[in-house]
C-alpha cells in the first residue's frame, strides 16, 4: 500500500518537476510567438535610454539584420559612439576618446558582439548553432522559483538562464565576462515583455556586477521590425583622412611672394588655450557596448560611483 501511494505521488508531481531542457525551450519559443513569427522578422531596430548611477543618462540604438549583422550606438553629450559587425568584421568609433575614425574591435569586444549578432538569441535553434542547453533544476529569483538552464555556447561561454515557471521566458541571466583582463560575473534582469511584429521581447534590462548594489538599466522605448536597413550601416567606413589630397596643377599655381621679415617680439607668445574632452572612463578605454540591448547580456560599462565616471566593459 505504501509503495502504491508513493507511486501515485510521484506521478502527480511529474508534470510540475519533470521538465527537460527541450520542453522548457519549446514552451519559451511558443510563448514569445512561435518559430514562424520569429523567422518572419528580418530586421530589428530598438531605441531606448540607458540610465546609470547618479542619474547619468544616454541614448541607445541597436539595429540588427539577418543573418548576423548588428550596429549599436550610444549617444552622450552630442557624441555618438558605434560598435558594429557586418558578419565578418567588427569595428568601433569612440568619439569621447578624441577618435573620429573607426578602429577594429578588441578580442573580447569582438567575441561579445558576435554573440550579440545572433538574431534570435542562443536558445532558438540552439542545437543547429552548436550550443548546448541543460536543465539544472529549480532556483529562486527574488523569492520566486524559476527553471535554471545552463547554456553553453559553441565558443565555450556559459550563461545561466532563469526561466519563469508560468510563461517560460527568461527573467534573469547570469554570465561571466573578462573586464580589463579580470573575470567578473554579471546579472541581468529582464522584464516588461511586449509584442513587436508578433514577437514578444523584453523592454527592460537591468544589469549589475554580482554582489554590487549599483545597477544600470536600459529601457526600450520603441521597437521597429522589418524596417529597411542598408548593409552599409554595418560595414566599417573609411577613415576620414583616408582620401589622398589631389596634386595641384603646377601651371595654375601662382608664385608666392617672399615673406617680409618681422621685428622680434619683446614677449614670446603664449600657446593658445586648448580644451580637451575628458574621456568618461579611466585608462583611456571609453565605454564598451558589448551588448547594449539584446542577447540578454550585460554589455555596458560599470559606473564608478566614487568618481562619477563610466567604466569600460560589462
Amino acid at each position: 500500500m505504501r509503495r502504491a501511494l508513493m507511486a501515485i505521488v510521484s506521478l502527480l508531481a511529474l508534470p510540475i518537476y519533470a521538465q527537460t531542457a527541450d520542453e522548457i525551450v519549446s514552451k519559451y519559443i511558443k510563448t514569445v510567438g512561435g518559430m514562424d513569427k520569429i523567422a518572419a522578422v528580418k530586421s530589428l531596430r530598438r531605441t531606448g535610454k540607458f540610465t546609470g548611477g547618479g542619474g547619468f543618462e544616454a541614448g541607445v540604438v541597436e539595429e540588427k539584420k539577418r543573418p548576423n549583422q548588428i550596429r549599436q550606438e550610444f549617444s552622450i553629450q552630442g557624441m555618438v559612439g558605434v560598435n558594429a559587425y557586418d558578419g565578418k568584421t567588427g569595428w568601433k568609433i569612440e568619439p569621447w576618446q578624441g577618435k573620429k575614425d573607426p578602429e577594429p574591435l578588441g578580442e573580447e569586444e569582438m567575441k561579445q558582439i558576435v554573440e550579440d549578432a545572433d538574431f534570435d538569441g542562443p536558445l532558438v535553434n540552439y542545437q543547429a548553432k552548436g550550443n548546448k542547453v541543460e536543465y539544472v533544476g529549480m532556483e529562486p529569483v527574488e523569492g520566486t522559483d524559476a527553471y535554471k538552464l545552463k547554456v553553453t555556447l559553441k565558443n565555450g561561454d556559459i550563461f545561466n538562464y532563469y526561466m519563469d515557471t508560468d510563461y517560460y521566458v527568461p527573467i534573469k541571466i547570469n554570465t561571466k565576462r573578462f573586464v580589463r583582463g579580470e573575470e567578473r560575473e554579471f546579472e541581468t534582469s529582464l522584464g516588461d515583455y511586449k509584442e513587436a511584429g508578433g514577437w514578444y521581447l523584453p523592454y527592460s534590462y537591468e544589469t549589475n556586477a554580482k554582489g554590487s548594489p549599483f545597477k544600470q538599466k536600459i529601457t526600450v522605448e520603441k521597437v521597429e521590425v522589418n524596417v529597411p536597413i542598408a548593409d552599409s550601416r554595418f560595414v566599417e567606413p573609411p577613415a576620414k583622412g583616408a582620401n589622398p589630397t589631389a596634386v595641384p596643377d603646377a601651371s595654375q599655381v601662382q608664385p608666392k611672394k617672399p615673406e617680409e621679415k618681422k621685428a622680434p617680439e619683446t614677449e614670446p607668445k603664449k600657446p593658445p588655450l586648448t580644451r580637451r574632452f575628458a574621456a568618461p572612463s579611466p585608462g583611456g578605454r571609453g565605454i564598451s557596448f558589448a551588448s547594449l540591448l539584446p542577447g540578454e547580456k550585460a554589455a555596458l560599462s560599470e559606473r564608478s560611483e566614487s568618481k562619477g565616471r563610466m567604466r569600460g566593459g560589462l
